[in-house]
């Protein structure tokens, strides 16, 4: 026991000294960006599992000017430099079409704080990458949606983001991940995996393995129809978790389309069917109990309403056509990437138990085989 307690105590102690010299680092970082007033606190902000994020604030006589600082994971986002100019070719078309709105652009989209050297990006002297956000005041974060109405204005907000840029020419922007969505690549590697057994589970996930088998010709649906131009490439977030749009305080509706990391040329059915996928899944994401897994119809419908409300109008009918079959691959993606990780040794997603990426991988097929008996209902015409 008094082993486990020093054991414990030097993990503690180590774990104080790495977070002391993390904000030692943003601290440096935060002086070399053109921000208002003098320095005044620093503090970790959020639960990004990615980036190293900071309420970072300067003090101007009596006023408190607030900023987002982030260190940029370089080994997720291997060209930060790439990554950070789609974010702010991107912004700079959105603050234009926020204005012709009539709208507030340093509330509705994010406002990018340029570096003492100009540019958007700080690379400090042990190679990190470091960006600066003005803070979006009086504003909420949702984890989960309280109501259909919180999916319905998440629904907007991202439906107003495809349709806002509807003209800006996606094939502009690089790859922040190349075949991010590419779900036949990720098959492969999942059937690479199972060749390769290294830790003997392949048998522990037979079932599986024969699900996803079973289903693999749709792997390649939209692609096909990507390839024959009848499903347009698009600007896409490609993370659209209820948390990356931020609602106004005091109204609870959505004003603003955060965490752009994975903006890229895609698919506007992948963006659907990932929210879909995270937001209208009754149960957590590993989840053991697999009978309170399923897909709920009227948050279903709720996003889909608010999507459409918003974007609707430049959808073509191949995309409308194809929002339900984005919700089902976008789910059979994420099942492979945890399978794939369980069988290679959970190399990727963080665990806190034996089996987890299995029982990950367990909730996004049971949402699946719930999707496919409630079919008929994820039609666009049943809404």
């Amino acid at each position: 026991m008094e082993q486990d307690m020093k054991k414990k105590d030097i993990k503690d102690k180590n774990a104080a000294k790495k977070s002391s010299e993390k904000i030692s680092a943003a601290m440096e970082a935060a002086r070399r960006f053109q921000v208002r007033g003098s320095f005044y606190s620093m503090t970790p902000y959020g639960n990004g599992h990615i980036n190293d994020t900071y309420l970072f604030q300067t003090k101007e006589n009596e006023k408190i000017h607030s900023y987002i600082l982030q260190r940029i994971n370089h080994h997720v986002f291997k060209d930060p430099e790439g990554l950070m100019e789609n974010i702010r070719l991107v912004t700079a078309f959105l603050r234009r079409k926020i204005r012709e709105n009539g709208g507030d652009p340093e509330r509705e989209t994010l406002t990018l704080i340029p570096a003492d050297s100009g540019r958007i990006l700080y690379q400090d002297p042990g190679d990190s990458f470091w960006r600066c956000y003005l803070f979006i005041e009086n504003t909420l974060c949702l984890e989960q949606a309280n109501s259909p109405e919180d999916f319905r204005e998440s629904g907007r907000a991202f439906g107003a983001f495809q349709q806002m840029l509807n003209d800006f020419p996606a094939s502009t922007l690089s790859q922040s991940i190349p075949d991010f969505h590419n779900t036949p690549l990720r098959y492969q590697r999942l059937l690479d995996a199972v060749k390769k057994d290294p830790l003997h589970r392949v048998r522990k996930a037979e079932p599986e393995l024969a699900f996803l088998e079973a289903r693999a010709r749709q792997l390649d649906s939209a692609a096909r129809l990507s390839a024959d131009g009848r499903l347009p490439l698009r600007v896409t977030h490609n993370d659209t978790k209820l948390n990356n749009v931020l609602f106004d305080a005091a109204s609870r509706k959505s004003l603003c389309v955060i965490d752009l990391d994975t903006i890229m040329p895609g698919l506007s059915i992948y963006d659907f069917g990932d929210a879909i996928r995270f937001g209208a899944n009754t149960a957590l994401e590993d989840e053991t109990d697999l009978s309170k897994a399923s897909l709920s119809l009227p948050l279903y419908r709720a996003f889909s309403q608010g999507f459409l409300e918003k974007a609707g109008t430049i959808l073509t009918d191949e995309e409308l056509y194809m929002l339900p079959m984005g919700a089902k691959l976008m789910t059979l993606e994420c099942g492979i990437r945890f399978l794939t990780d369980y069988l290679e040794g959970d190399v990727y997603f963080k665990i806190q138990r034996p089996d987890h990426n299995l029982d990950r991988t367990r909730v996004q097929l049971a949402l699946i085989k719930d999707m496919e008996e409630k079919w008929d209902a994820m039609t666009i015409r049943s809404l």
